[in-house]
């Protein structure tokens, strides 16, 4: 495997990482139609333990199927495929190799009242599966928030140590904060930078609104403005930034379902902010096979294109 010269400049801001961390970040990066380009599309399919089974795969019942998640992702030429063990356990072999595999290793559940999540999988599942990196969960602005930075920090620390990579999802959680709250601008950023600051080698949060939420950055934002805060584009450029001036891959989630239309927005807008891609679930796999290929290959061809 040949590197382009994009991906041998991303892997030079991870200063501090062995051989092997670099060479399973290189595979999610050199994976799939965005091979090279340092955009990735990637799937995640962590909705079943998040919400349920019916209410994640009865719009698509072929999706009950592990392999269908492993098939989807490699047909369409994604960069990697993110699952809790169960799921990858359940196509390791048949699809070893395939396609980079990022194992998610905690979870949450819609039967709890708290803003948590269990650790349900090691890192010595993703070496035994031959995973090319871990996937785990924060929520800033829970009560638990703390627990789980620690929880981060211990599995991000054997993770390297393994040569794996780190992916962090940050999502902001809490009492202190209500729905606009979640995706403001300046919380976005702030759980963004505080993924970056524990070490994620690709962090994931959701899209940003334009929203101020906090009174503190409310002065700040006013004094120093974000360039184009209306539209998406400007909005993702902050966050990038929140991530050591770009230093650090930033992929963002696709959101509650839409429509195509929708999808395709969301997607330039993030390809025109800098931002290194998406990480479409629900948008994907509970559309028909043909529809959700079609649609990941349309996203695929924005960030082939150059940035607005």
């Amino acid at each position: 495997m040949k590197l382009s010269r994009k991906v041998k400049d991303i892997l030079s801001w991870y200063e501090s990482d062995n051989p092997g961390t670099k060479a399973n970040l290189a595979r999610i990066l050199m994976e799939g139609k965005l091979g090279g380009t340092g955009r990735m599309v990637i799937l995640p399919v962590d909705q079943g333990f998040e919400h349920g089974p019916a209410r994640s795969f009865a719009p698509n019942p072929a999706a009950y199927d592990p392999r269908y998640h492993f098939e989807l992702a490699v047909e369409a030429g994604l960069n990697a495929y993110a699952a809790p063990l169960g799921m990858i356990e359940a196509g390791a072999s048949t699809y070893a190799g395939a396609i980079p595999t990022i194992l998610k290793v905690n979870s949450s559940n819609s039967l709890s009242t708290t803003k948590d999540q269990a650790v349900t999988g090691s890192v010595s599942d993703a070496l035994r599966l031959g995973c090319s990196a871990i996937g785990f969960t924060i929520y800033p602005g829970s009560e638990y928030q703390f627990e789980m930075m620690e929880e981060l920090r211990e599995m991000a620390e054997e993770a390297k140590a393994a040569g794996l990579a780190v992916v962090v999802w940050s999502y902001p959680r809490g009492p202190m904060l209500d729905k606009v709250g979640e995706t403001a601008l300046d919380i976005c950023a702030y759980a963004a930078h505080m993924a970056a600051l524990m070490g994620a080698h690709i962090i994931k949060v959701k899209p940003p609104t334009d929203a101020i939420f906090l009174d503190a950055a409310k002065k700040t934002y006013e004094k120093s403005p974000v360039p184009n805060l209306a539209e998406l584009s400007g909005r993702i450029t902050h966050v990038v930034q929140a991530c050591f001036g770009g230093r650090r891959l930033v992929v963002f989630s696709g959101g509650e379902s839409g429509t195509v239309d929708s999808m395709m927005a969301m997607a330039r807008g993030i390809h025109a902010g800098g931002g290194n891609g998406s990480i479409i679930g629900r948008n994907t796999f509970q559309r028909p096979k043909a529809e959700a290929l079609q649609l990941l290959s349309d996203i695929i061809g924005i960030y082939k294109g150059p940035a607005a």
